[in-house]
């Protein structure tokens, strides 16, 4: 495979790959496995850190290294602890691209800039993508209601959100939430975007370190299997299970937030969907996961979503 992206766009040369694809950082689901594994599959794989001590991130970071000569990155939820250790230990190991969210993107873009890294922010509005371009990110991370894990309280949907945001800002601009084939690259792309994040997908990876269990059930899910829950804290898209009837439950009797962050408690997700506790864990998936029928390597997905994709433009030219 050729070092030299094919399809030349702003997202292809800002981190030098191949394809304009890009695999979430999501918790519990993306280690150095799943991340190398698409990186040397010409596109850029992400570690998710929001689950990981700062050791075991140096750990995942270095074994990434030694398993891809391509670029990588590290996805930094700025809601998390260790912050400060989080990024200390990605700029001393010398990590091409961080993406970070839920935060203001101001307080770590230039420093990062500054110890080389390509700095790319997530989005779920119009308002928080002008902030991003104020504060001099690489590119953006425009991400609709449609996607699984922390969401945005708007519930825009990626077919609205793309558009919008590309009539904000000039910066480039990756779509996420609801993309898991070419076809859905294809819409993407014909919305505004330059790239694709793509998460849900990737669970259902032979490389992915998800429970097999979340995996099996990922495959299983049919359309109307997730929602958007625990709004009163911060709105995130599970798999109905019983967790999530609980929730539900607490929601509509009128619990506080206090009793509901009690519901939720600690390592919820990881009990879910890295121990593969399918009835209290907290098992966070997109809408996409319907369109998701088998489990294969990370590098057959990315290359099987990129002929889709070719497929859908020429059917297209050819319709029109």
């Amino acid at each position: 495979m050729s070092s030299v992206p094919f399809t030349m766009n702003r997202i292809t040369q800002l981190f030098n790959i191949q394809y304009p694809i890009i695999q979430a950082g999501m918790i519990w689901c993306s280690g150095w496995k799943l991340a190398s594994a698409v990186s040397n599959a010409g596109g850029l794989g992400l570690i998710g850190a929001g689950s990981m001590y700062p050791d075991v991130l140096r750990e995942h970071i270095q074994k990434c290294k030694a398993a891809t000569d391509k670029p990588f990155g590290v996805n930094v939820p700025l809601l998390y602890p260790d912050l400060e250790e989080h990024f200390k230990i990605i700029m001393e190991e010398k990590v091409p691209v961080v993406v970070t969210s839920a935060g203001n993107p101001k307080t770590w873009t230039k420093v990062l800039q500054e110890n080389g890294a390509k700095v790319v922010h997530v989005v779920s509005n119009v308002k928080f993508a002008r902030k991003c371009e104020e504060a001099g990110v690489d590119a953006i991370v425009a991400e609709g209601f449609e996607a699984g894990g922390h969401n945005g309280r708007e519930e825009t949907t990626t077919f609205c959100l793309i558009p919008l945001v590309r009539q904000a800002v000039s910066l480039p601009l990756i779509a996420a939430g609801g993309i898991g084939n070419g076809a859905g690259i294809f819409g993407a792309m014909a919305l505004g975007a330059e790239g694709v994040q793509v998460g849900s997908r990737f669970v259902a990876s032979v490389e992915s370190s998800a429970h097999q269990s979340f995996k099996d059930r990922v495959v299983a899910a049919q359309e109307g299997d997730t929602e958007l829950s625990i709004k009163q804290l911060t709105p995130v898209r599970l798999l109905k299970n019983k967790f999530y009837q609980d929730v539900k439950a607490a929601e509509l009797r009128g619990a506080t937030t206090l009793e509901l962050a009690e519901l939720l408690g600690s390592r919820r997700a990881k009990r879910g969907m890295y121990e593969g506790d399918m009835d209290e864990g907290e098992l966070e998936i997109g809408q996409i996961a319907a369109l998701v029928k088998d489990i294969k390597p990370a590098g057959d997905i990315l290359r099987e979503m990129w002929q889709e994709f070719q497929e859908a433009k020429t059917k297209f030219c050819s319709q029109w």
